[in-house]
């Protein structure tokens, strides 16, 4: 069973066993429902389970998880954007990125349209 380590805004880090295609998301909600905020639960319709990738295992996620304009294009609403950012609702786990460590940006940007 591959492992997830979340780094939290403290420096603080909190592992987790993860289950093959689930993505960063469902495995935070699933562990720590507050870990991890996905305001449109895995949608692609927010950037709030905007994580950032340690560099070591960037090359490999965006192999087993390519980027997609969508999902690039909501990460630029994302707060403290980097060049390893990626929305935890995007990523699945794989055997091959086992033991792959995400950084937690120490603050959301949850912008919603009011619709009256």
């Amino acid at each position: 069973m591959p492992t997830v380590t979340f780094i939290l805004p403290d420096g603080s880090k909190k592992t987790y066993d993860a289950y093959e295609g689930e993505t960063l998301l469902s495995l935070a909600h699933r562990s720590d429902p507050d870990l991890l905020e996905g305001a449109c639960e895995g949608s692609l319709a927010c950037s709030t389970c905007h994580v950032i990738v340690e560099k070591d295992f960037y090359d490999t996620v965006e192999e087993t998880n390519p980027i997609s304009d969508e999902e690039n294009d909501m990460l630029d609403l994302a707060f403290g954007l980097t060049e390893t950012s990626r929305l935890g609702c995007q990523v699945k786990v794989t055997k091959e990125i086992d033991g792959l460590c995400v950084r937690i940006p120490s603050s959301t940007r949850n912008i919603s349209v009011d619709k009256k």
